[in-house]
């Protein structure tokens, strides 16, 4: 199997901070979902990635290319969307396109121009008269006009409308129909990446707390509501984390067919991403 990113044993220690011992690997054609709480350690793992800042251990490869010993070539093959906009608000979608194509050797000016066209972003309009929308498509026309292998997105999806968001995943889906291209989503909006994603690495506190193919952890966990007295009568060990109420108990459940032949009596619904990161974040199971 060939891999378009491959991390292992990432570290990197700020102090109040630790990204510990981070592992995984994005196969060609497919989608990685990058989940977790705020301060999860998302942001610096894919600065990491683009060696925007200096990580303490471990090894990062870029289509099997090392993003330390061979920079340059590694960064030709990555195209970036941060959440904000990073082009200048007083220059025209035209304009963007003449200064990028100094700056990636395989830019496609052509390609751009399709794109312009089918995001319908007004080519005599200045970026500040742009919405928050249509930034966000302009910033992934220039990413994919530039040619990459691997396009990663920094929480670009957010503050977008449901019709624009799905606009966009469409042209991830797009971009994955070649095999040597693969794509890594940071986001919050976990039903986005449930549409999309084949895979997904859940950060919690800086380590990977939960990851695999999406379809397989979605199937595996399930979602228990029960009575207080049901649950207490459950053995902690297939559980992940729980939630007691006024008014009943809810719990997340680590292998929910297992679980179903123990306690066939009680309900165990499926879960969604959302589920896993509440549960896994909030639960306290001791």
């Amino acid at each position: 199997m060939k891999y378009a990113l491959e991390i292992e044993h990432l570290s990197k220690d700020y102090g109040s901070f630790r990204l510990e011992d981070v592992s995984f690997a994005i196969p060609g054609g497919t989608i990685m979902g990058l989940i977790g709480e705020n301060g999860a350690g998302k942001s610096t793992t894919i600065k990491c990635i683009l060696n925007l800042i200096r990580r303490d251990g471990g090894t990062i490869r870029v289509l099997g290319m090392d993003n330390l010993q061979e920079e340059r070539s590694a960064k030709e093959a990555i195209g970036v969307v941060l959440d904000e906009s990073t082009f200048h608000d007083t220059l025209r979608p035209t304009e963007v396109g003449q200064v990028l194509k100094h700056l990636y050797k395989s830019w496609d000016a052509p390609l751009f121009a399709q794109y312009l066209d089918k995001f319908g972003l007004p080519r005599k309009k200045t970026i500040k008269e742009f919405s928050k929308g249509m930034k966000t498509k302009l910033s992934i026309a220039a990413a994919l006009s530039a040619r990459p292998r691997l396009l990663i997105l920094d929480e670009a999806t957010s503050g977008l409308d449901p019709v624009v968001r799905d606009e966009i995943l469409d042209e991830f889906l797009t971009f994955i129909q070649d095999e040597d291209h693969a794509v890594l989503i940071s986001s919050h909006i976990t039903s986005d990446l449930e549409k999309a994603a084949d895979y997904v690495t859940y950060l919690h506190r800086g380590r990977v707390a939960v990851q695999g193919a999406k379809d397989e952890l979605l199937e595996t966990y399930g979602r228990l509501a029960c009575a207080k007295a049901d649950l207490e009568r459950v053995d902690p060990a297939l559980l992940v984390g729980r939630r007691v109420g006024q008014f009943g108990c809810e719990a997340l459940v680590k292998d929910r067919r297992a679980f179903c032949r123990l306690y066939p009596e009680l309900t165990v619904d499926r879960v969604s991403l959302e589920d896993i990161m509440v549960f896994t974040v909030k639960g306290d199971v001791q």
